[in-house]
């Protein structure tokens, strides 16, 4: 039963909890990240289709994506609205968005079952570490490895995404017919070291933090 003396348990604290709850969802940023989410059956729609242009057109809306992801983060601080809903949902956009296109390349050849596989198993273990260390009181901040692999991920599967050999030239360098699906493939296996690594560092900071605090006797 509510504690009459908890403010928090009052109806007024109930509702205006719910009501920041209702704002948070229809703030700009969050809308952006929910359509981030939003468009996710739309890039493997395309995919799936599988000709040059509609491999095109989905690397052009995955490119999108990726962008409000910058954009997002931008606008909640310069707005103001940084919320938890917020903190939940956009690293959540971001993994559905880079498994759900590597999970549907991998019938397609584009890349191989054991890679996703590593990754998306990466990707579970290093969540819920945070998410335990979160509950400790312990704020894990991501590495370098961890930044070079979102990096490495998002040109790799873009490449991917494009799937056919192209003619390339830079400036007055003439590359030749490069086939992006290899490209891609060799940028997502180095991202997947840079995965393991930043992952090993997390345990690290994570046993650190746990054992300094239990040190303070926190």
């Amino acid at each position: 039963m509510p504690d009459p003396a908890d403010p928090a348990s009052r109806p007024d604290a109930k509702r205006k909890r719910a009501r920041s709850l209702k704002e948070d969802a229809f703030n700009l940023p969050n809308l952006l990240t929910m359509g981030r989410v939003a468009i996710i059956p739309v890039v493997l729609l395309l995919i799936d289709r599988g000709t040059p242009k509609d491999c095109t057109i989905a690397a052009l809306v995955y490119s999108a994506a990726a962008l409000t992801d910058l954009l997002d983060g931008y606008l909640a601080r310069r707005m103001n609205v940084v919320s938890v809903l917020g903190k939940f949902l956009d690293p959540l956009a971001d993994k559905l968005l880079v498994m759900a296109s590597l999970i549907y390349m991998v019938p397609m050849g584009r890349i191989p079952e054991w890679a996703v596989t590593l990754l998306l198993a990466r990707e579970i273990s290093v969540t819920a570490l945070r998410s335990i260390a979160s509950s400790e009181g312990v704020v894990i901040a991501a590495g370098e490895e961890g930044k070079s692999k979102t990096a490495l991920q998002m040109v790799g599967i873009l490449c991917l995404i494009l799937g056919y050999p192209y003619h390339l030239t830079l400036g007055p360098l003439d590359m030749g017919e490069v086939d992006l699906v290899v490209v891609g493939r060799a940028l997502v296996y180095v991202s997947l070291v840079f995965s393991l690594l930043s992952a090993v560092s997390y345990v690290r900071l994570f046993a650190a933090a746990v054992e300094s605090k239990a040190e303070r006797g926190g």
